[in-house]
């Protein structure tokens, strides 16, 4: 293969070098080994024939296409016809009348008889050796021939060194495949291999690539949680009697669950070491109340605190609540968003700088330059999962530059979330985290009930709307567009809003959406939480930290077009008053699979926990944390869910490695991670 430069192909796949390619793995294999007679072949499955080719010819209509009618070599008449949608003048001219070939496809039923359309066709002749191994089929580009690629990982197998990371005694323990003899396998299976197992990924070959991707990803927490663990943070160790006094002015005691995570977080927070706690629990649970007592330490050292809300409206709620509860203390709580302009804006900011402000609650708006903190030691940050690792990082990045701050001190960090985590992803994603779960509702809530309707019965479904409101229920009416999409056909919430208008003229109806001013916004949500307003026509601002008990209906539009999580979450805004309460998921037709399953699961389930399960298993580990749409790194070959056995497996060979073998760490990550251990702060 001299000349074939195998790096440049390496670096156009992303890989940094070849022994980053010996771990791009096949998707699936081709059988090349065998040769089916031709009579034998039946409809629908995947052969390899041989014959030769009696016609060609260009056919124009009514696509244009190389049609080639092929020979069987054995005794008989049978007779193939494959027809190329795609070709070039080099094939035109090799796949001629007289020429050998070996053509790999799937057989299906045709006008003239038996036919492949668009399979792999290769000129050969009488002497040409069929392949004794399986044919690799790799993740490519457009750019990349797959012999390319093919080339470039044999060349890599050569090169790379694929001596095995985990110790002898380890890998007999485990009964783990020895590495390099696992890889080669999987690029180079023996024509007896079982495809089946393969193609499912869970020979023994894959169990041992998926086992090491696993070991790297709790090695590499374990090492970041070793790294904060070497991180100073301040003590905080007594709250001077503030949690009592906030407590106290409520009228409700904490749950044993909120209790209980309570106690947790205030033990965190009396170490020496920077919290990295993960606060979770089912919408409406009470985590903004923990995370208010979290505040009171901090607050009675004179410290500061920065709270972050992924919206202006879940910030302003956050900032509206712990206003209400911090203000009969003496606990000053400002509101810094990219709305605040001007001398507001600058006089918040002097005044945080200054220390004078303990409480900052915002949007990304708290981590932007020219937000500075006097001493923050606690950061709070609300629906984790929706800021990216850079984020987090600034705003903590905004504690070690605090001017009281130690250079070698850095804030407390407390990430909270209402999407519940499914075990196998607290084992992996967030191994590194100590977790508190809020695993129980406050008394009071009512069940929701949960109903689903066709778009067909919208207007039975406006008319009841009426003696709804007039027996002194408020309604949620939720759209997911702002205005008309031709290309979506979803109702926008100006439409919906005008619609119910002029259907229910007796009722007062608001509108809220993103695109509103925040004050404008705020007047509509206090107009409906005082009960000024029957109806409320909302897009999904409304998703978190809206609290109205009265509200005991809700209204999702082309329900089919949300995400579990997100119907869930916006359920959650209704059922906590006394009144029972319902949810109406509204869809339009005609409805997908996957949209069907969505709404069986939120009219059969109203557990968080279980309705995260069903998630994953429908969405996968990517999108359920969101990491396809803002590019953080996953597993690529194993799966949290359905590889759990071999996570725990992983999970308990970690800290083993780590203390006693440094050095088989070391090159088990350097083969994982070869570009470092980013992030790990986060």
């Amino acid at each position: 293969m001299a000349g074939f430069d195998a790096p440049a192909i390496a670096r156009m796949l992303g890989y940094a070098g070849l022994d980053e390619l010996v771990l791009h793995l096949p998707l699936r294999y081709l059988d090349e080994t065998r040769i089916t007679p031709l009579a034998e072949a039946r409809p629908g499955e995947t052969v390899q024939i041989e014959g030769v080719i009696a016609h060609a010819e260009i056919q124009p209509h009514p696509r244009r296409q190389l049609l080639l009618e092929v020979e069987s070599i054995e005794p008989g008449a049978a007779r193939l016809y494959v027809r190329l949608l795609h070709f070039y003048p080099s094939q035109v001219a090799q796949l001629r009348a007289g020429a050998r070939v070996r053509v790999l496809g799937d057989v299906r039923p045709g006008f003239f008889g038996a036919e492949m359309v668009h399979p792999q066709v290769r000129v050969v002749n009488e002497r040409t050796p069929l392949p004794d191994r399986l044919t690799p089929v790799y993740p490519g580009i457009a750019a990349l021939s797959p012999n390319a690629i093919r080339k470039a990982v044999d060349i890599a197998l050569a090169r790379a060194d694929l001596t095995d990371s985990l110790p002898p005694t380890v890998r007999a323990e485990l009964g783990l495949a020895e590495f390099g003899a696992a890889l080669r396998a999987l690029h180079r299976p023996p024509s007896d291999a079982d495809q089946a197992a393969l193609q499912a990924r869970v020979s023994a070959e894959w169990r041992r690539i998926k086992f090491d991707e696993l070991l790297a990803q709790q090695l590499t927490l374990r090492l970041a949680a070793r790294q904060r663990r070497a991180l100073r943070a301040p003590r905080l160790m007594d709250d001077g009697g503030l949690g009592a006094r906030l407590l106290a002015n409520l009228p409700f005691t904490l749950t044993p669950a909120q209790a209980r995570a309570r106690d947790e977080i205030l033990r965190d927070l009396a170490r020496p070491q920077p919290m990295n706690r993960l606060l979770q629990g089912d919408v409406g649970s009470g985590k903004t109340l923990v995370a208010a007592l979290a505040l009171m330490p901090a607050l009675a050292a004179g410290s500061q605190a920065a709270v972050m809300a992924p919206t202006e409206i879940l910030a302003e709620q956050l900032h509206v609540k712990l206003r209400e509860w911090l203000t009969p203390l003496g606990i000053e709580v400002a509101w810094l968003t990219a709305a605040l302009k001007g001398k507001a804006r600058r006089d918040t900011l002097a005044r945080i700088a200054a220390g004078e402000i303990g409480v900052a609650v915002g949007t990304h708006a708290l981590f932007q330059a020219g937000v500075a903190f006097r001493d923050l030691a606690l950061a709070i940050v609300d629906e984790q999962h929706r800021f990216g690792v850079a984020q987090r990082l600034a705003l903590r990045d905004k504690g070690a530059a605090s001017s009281l701050t130690a250079a070698d001190s850095m804030p407390h960090l407390l990430m909270m979330s209402a999407t519940p985590i499914p075990r196998s992803l607290a084992m992996s994603y967030y191994a590194d985290l100590d977790v508190s779960v809020i695993d129980q509702l406050p008394p009071g809530r009512t069940p929701i009930s949960t109903r689903v309707l066709s778009d067909a019965r919208r207007a039975e479904l406006i008319a009841r709307l009426r003696g709804y409101c007039r027996d002194g229920a408020q309604v949620y009416w939720v759209c997911p567009l702002v205005e008309e999409s031709d290309k979506l056909q979803l109702r926008a919430a100006q439409a919906s809003h005008a619609e119910l208008v002029a259907a229910l003229p007796e009722l007062r109806i608001g509108l809220v959406h993103g695109r509103m001013k925040a004050d404008e916004k705020a007047a509509v949500m206090a107009a409906f939480k005082a009960g000024a307003l029957h109806l409320l026509v909302a897009t999904t601002v409304i998703e978190v930290g809206v609290d109205v008990p009265n509200a005991s209906l809700m209204v999702i539009e082309h329900a089919e077009r949300y995400g579990l999580a997100q119907l869930h979450q916006l359920r959650g805004r209704v059922g906590r008053g006394a009144r029972q309460s319902v949810c109406v998921l509204l869809y339009g037709t005609p409805l997908s699979p996957g949209a069907r399953q969505r709404l069986r699961v939120l009219r059969e389930l109203n557990d968080g926990f279980a309705i995260a399960r069903e998630d994953l298993r429908l969405r996968g580990p990517g999108e359920f944390m969101g990491a396809r749409q803002s590019g953080q790194q996953m597993l690529r070959f194993a799966d949290p869910e359905t590889d759990l056995d071999l996570l725990e497996l992983a999970r308990t060979v970690a800290p083993r490695l780590l203390t006693r073998h440094p050095h088989a760490v070391s090159r088990h990550l350097a083969r994982w991670l070869p570009r470092g251990l980013e992030f790990l702060r986060a």
